[in-house]
C-alpha cells in the first residue's frame, strides 16, 4: 500500500501521518503469528552495517546520493524511516512484491548501484529487510522497546602476538531483553598497526607489543574491547623508581615483558632536559659545570634551575599562544598579540596555577590594555568556535561533529554541543577608540544557545553534568570555569597532563592528545590517573608537573633500544627521539654558529621561541620550511614535525645557513682570530652541539680535516687564515646536519 504526501507539513504532523500509514500497512501485510519488524531496532542496524548511511554514501553529512539521504550512522532513525518508506511516494519499496523493491534491488546489485553490492540476496540482512517490506514497512510495534546499552564480551583480554580473539556483542533493551548483535555491530581498531578486526568481530593481534582497543558501535551505543599484547621477554632488571611515574611505567613493562633501556648518561640528559624545558641547547659553560658536578642530585638541580629561568616561560608561552590562536592578520592585531603573549609568559614565569590562568582567559572582560586575556576573544569571536576550542584544548574533547549530528565515536549529542555553547552566549563586545579592538563584557540576560536542528534554546550545560540554574546577572563563563577546575572533573586535569606527557615523552598516553573519550582508552590507565591526581593535589602547579615528569627514571631512559624493546612504540621502555621544532632548531643553529637571527620590531638577540605571534614566519624562510604553525588551529598537529626534502635542501645550501656559518664575530670567526688550538676548537664545538666532548675517533677525524690544506684552481695554496675559516665552516655545517643535532634524543 502506498501513502502519498503532497503537501508541506510539520515534522510532528508527518509523524502522525506515518503512524496512520503504519496502522493500515501492518494490518494488511503482517500475519498474526509473525512479529512486527521494527525499523529502529531491526532495519536501521542493517543499513548501518551495510554502510548505507556513511558520509561517502547516503548520509546527509556527505550530501547523500541520488536524492536518498539518511542520518549519519543512523543516529536519527525516525527521519531515516520517512526517507526510506515514505519519500517519493514510497517509490523505494514494493510491499506487494518485496524483491522488486528499489531498496533491495540497489543494495543487492540487481540494479546498477554506485555503492556496489551491499547486501547479498542470501544474506540475513536481505531477508530481514524483505520481511519488513512484505509486512508493509512498519515503523515498529506500538510499544517499541529502546536500546539501552551494548556490551562486548570479553571486555578485555590477553592476546599473544599473531593470535586471535572472537568478540560477542550483546544489546540490552529497556524491557530487560537482550539480543546478540555481533553480526550487525561495527568494529574499529584504535591502532591498526597493533590489532586488526574483521567485520564479524574477529580480533587479530599483530607483531607490536602493548595495549590496543577495539571500539564496538551499535546504533548510537558504544563499548570497548581492550587487548594487552605482551612481548613476553624476561625483564631481569629495572631501574630503581624515583617517583610514582616510574612505579607505573615499570610495572607495565614488567607485565608486558618489555625490558627497558638503561638510564641515559649525564650529557644526554642535560641536552634533553634543556631542550624540553627551556627550548634551547645548554651553553658550553653549563655543560662543563654539570659534567663536573659530583652531587648525586645534580639532575634535579638542573631541572629546578631550568624551571626558574625566563627561557622556560618563553618556550611554553610560545606553545600556548600558538594553540590559543595568537595570530596576526593585520596591523591592528599587534598590540593585542604582544600583550597576550606577555600575559601568558608572565603567568608561566610566576607559576600561576593552571586553573587560574584558564579562568582568567575564559571569563576575561575589559580591553586588551587593561586585561590582555581578552585578546583571545578578539581572535575567537563566535560562541560555536569558542566552545569547540575550549573543549578541544582544555578538555581534550572534540565537539565539532556534534554541531550537526550525534558524535559518531562518543556520547555527545547536539544538545550537549549547544549546552556548552550557551556558556558563551552572553559575551558582549563593543568597539573602542582603538581601531580593531573591542571592549569585552558580560551582557545581562538568560544564557542559552539555539539548537539549529530542533529550534529549541538550550541552557548552559557542562559535558555530562549539571551546573544548576544561572541567573541573568551571573556570567555563565565563571560557572564553566568552576566546573572545569573541580577535582571530580573527568577532563580538565587529564587533558593537561596528557598534553604535557606527550611534550616530554614524544607520545601521549592517549593519542591524539586532544581526543579523550571512552572509546580511545589510555595505554597506561593507572599512570594517567596518577598524573591527573598529582596535578590536582598540587594545586594545578605546572612547574611541579614538569618537575615530576623530568625527574622520573622513565623520562631519563636512553633512546638506544635493546634487542627486545626496539619494536615498542607506546610503553616508554626507552626515550623516543623527536625532531627539534622549527623555532628551537633555528635558535640551536644560532647557538652553535655563534650567530644571531634578527626579527623586525624586536630587540636584537630575541630567540625564535620568544616570538609573540605567527607574523614572523613570513619573513623567515627557515621557520616556514621547518613547519612553525600559523596559529590557526588549537590542534598540535598544525605544527609540522616530519622531515621533508625542502628542509634537507635548506640545511644543505640555503643562503641564511651560509651566512650563519660565516657570521662576523661568530664561533668560527672567533676561533680563527684568537688562534685557539684545533683540539680545543673541536671540543668546544662538540660541547655546543651535543653537550658532550668528542670521542677519540671524532676528535682525530675533525682535527685532520681542520688541518687539511686547500688550493685554488691553479693548484696554488690558499691563504692559511682563509683555509682555517672555510674548514671550520665545513665542520660546523657537518655537525648541524647530523641526526644527533637535529633530534632531541
Amino acid at each position: 500500500m502506498r501513502f502519498d504526501i503532497h503537501c508541506r507539513v510539520s515534522a510532528h504532523a508527518r509523524r502522525i501521518l506515518v503512524c496512520l500509514f503504519l496502522s493500515v500497512s501492518v494490518g494488511l501485510h503482517a500475519s498474526e503469528s509473525e512479529s512486527t519488524i521494527s525499523f529502529v531496532n531491526d532495519i536501521a542496524p542493517v543499513l548501518t552495517k551495510a554502510g548505507c548511511n556513511t558520509g561517502v554514501c547516503h548520509a546527509k553529512a556527505g550530501g547523500g546520493q541520488n536524492g536518498f539521504q539518511l542520518s549519519l550512522l543512523g543516529f536519527e532513525p525516525l527521519e531515516d524511516y520517512e526517507h526510506t518508506a515514505l519519500e517519493g511516494r514510497g517509490r523505494r519499496l514494493s510491499p506487494a512484491s518485496p524483491d522488486q523493491s528499489l531498496l533491495l534491488q540497489k543494495a543487492s546489485g540487481q540494479t546498477p548501484h554506485g555503492g556496489g553490492i551491499r547486501l547479498e540476496p542470501d544474506s540475513e540482512g536481505y531477508a530481514v529487510m524483505r520481511r519488513w517490506i512484505a509486512q508493509g514497512a512498519p515503523l515498529g510495534p506500538e510499544q517499541e522497546i529502546q536500546l539501552v546499552s551494548v556490551e562486548v564480551q570479553p571486555a578485555e583480554g590477553l592476546l599473544q602476538c599473531n593470535s586471535e580473539q572472537s568478540l560477542k556483542v550483546i544489546a540490552h533493551y529497556s524491557d530487560d531483553s537482550v539480543r546478540d548483535v555481533t553480526k550487525l555491530a561495527l568494529y574499529e581498531s584504535n591502532d591498526r598497526a597493533m590489532v586488526e578486526v574483521s567485520e564479524g568481530g574477529l580480533v587479530k593481534a599483530l607483531d607490536l607489543p602493548g595495549r590496543a582497543a577495539v571500539m564496538v558501535r551499535y546504533q548510537g551505543q558504544v563499548s570497548v574491547y581492550s587487548a594487552s599484547i605482551p612481548l613476553g621477554a624476561e625483564v631481569a632488571e629495572l631501574p630503581t623508581p624515583n617517583n610514582f611515574i616510574d612505579e607505573r611505567v615499570f610495572a607495565n613493562l614488567q607485565e608486558l615483558g618489555i625490558p627497558p633501556s638503561p638510564l641515559c648518561d649525564d650529557a644526554t640528559f642535560l641536552r634533553r632536559v634543556s631542550l624540553d624545558i627551556a627550548g634551547r641547547l645548554p651553553s658550553v659553560a653549563e655543560t662543563e659545570a654539570f659534567l663536573a658536578n659530583p652531587d648525586d642530585d645534580r639532575r634535579d638541580q638542573v631541572i629546578d634551575s631550568l624551571l626558574r629561568s625566563p627561557e622556560y616561560a618563553d618556550y611554553f608561552a610560545n606553545k600556548w599562544t600558538t594553540l590559543l590562536k595568537n595570530r596576526r592578520d593585520d596591523r591592528s592585531d599587534i598590540t593585542s598579540n604582544f600583550a597576550f603573549h606577555a600575559w601568558l609568559r608572565d603567568s608561566l614565569l610566576a607559576n600561576r596555577p593552571y586553573d587560574q590562568i584558564t579562568r582568567e582567559l575564559l571569563a576575561a572582560t575589559g580591553t586588551v590594555i587593561a586585561n590582555p586575556a581578552v585578546a583571545w576573544y578578539k581572535r575567537v569571536k563566535e560562541p560555536n568556535a569558542q566552545l569547540e576550542d575550549v573543549a578541544q584544548l582544555f578538555l581534550g574533547v572534540r565537539m565539532q561533529c556534534a554541531q550537526c549530528h550525534h558524535h559518531p565515536f562518543e556520547r555527545w549529542s547536539q544538545d550537549d554541543y549547544y549546552g556548552l555553547a550557551a556558556f558563551f552566549s552572553q559575551v558582549g563586545r563593543k568597539p573602542t577608540a582603538v581601531p580593531g579592538e573591542d571592549l569585552i563584557f558580560h551582557q545581562r540576560g538568560m544564557a542559552g544557545s539555539k539548537n539549529i536542528k530542533t529550534g529549541q534554546t538550550i541552557p548552559p550545560a557542562a559535558l555530562g553534568d549539571d551546573v544548576g540554574v544561572i541567573s541573568a546577572d551571573e556570567d555563565p563563563r565563571l560557572k564553566l570555569a568552576d566546573w572545569m577546575a573541580a577535582e571530580q572533573n573527568p577532563f580538565f586535569a587529564k587533558a593537561l597532563v596528557n598534553r604535557y606527557w606527550k611534550h616530554f615523552l614524544s607520545r601521549g598516553l592517549i593519542e591524539p592528545e586532544d581526543d579523550i573519550r571512552d572509546t580511545n582508552p589510555p595505554t597506561n590507565p593507572l599512570l594517567l590517573e596518577a598524573l591527573e591526581r598529582h596535578f590536582v593535589e598540587s594545586g594545578y602547579d605546572l612547574k611541579e608537573l614538569v618537575r615530576v615528569i623530568t625527574s622520573s627514571r622513565a623520562y631519563q631512559l636512553s633512546a638506544a633500544p635493546n634487542d627486545q624493546n626496539l619494536v615498542d612504540r607506546q610503553n616508554y621502555s626507552r626515550f623516543y627521539p623527536k625532531r627539534l621544532q622549527a623555532e628551537v632548531l633555528l635558535d640551536s643553529i644560532d647557538n652553535l654558529a655563534g650567530s644571531r637571527t634578527d626579527f623586525a620590531n624586536l630587540p636584537a638577540g630575541t630567540r625564535a621561541v620568544a616570538l609573540p605571534d605567527n607574523s614572523y614566519n613570513k619573513s623567515s624562510p627557515f621557520l616556514k620550511v621547518f613547519g612553525r604553525p600559523e596559529s590557526s588551529s588549537v590542534c598540535e598537529c598544525e605544527r609540522v614535525q616530519s622531515a621533508s626534502l625542502g628542509q634537507s635542501l635548506h640545511l644543505l645550501n640555503a643562503a641564511d645557513i651560509k651566512s650563519k656559518l660565516a657570521f662576523a664575530g661568530g664561533r668560527a670567526d672567533r676561533f680563527v682570530k684568537t688562534e685557539i688550538a684545533p683540539e680545543a676548537q673541536v671540543r668546544e664545538l662538540y660541547l655546543a652541539a651535543f653537550s658532550r666532548p668528542p670521542r677519540a675517533d671524532e676528535l682525530a677525524t675533525a682535527i685532520a680535516y681542520l688541518a687539511e690544506p686547500r688550493t685554488d684552481a691553479e693548484g696554488k695554496p690558499l691563504d692559511a687564515a682563509r683555509v682555517a675559516r672555510e674548514n671550520l665552516h665545513d665542520l660546523l655545517w657537518a655537525l648541524m646536519n647530523t641526526k644527533e643535532f637535529l633530534f632531541n634524543h
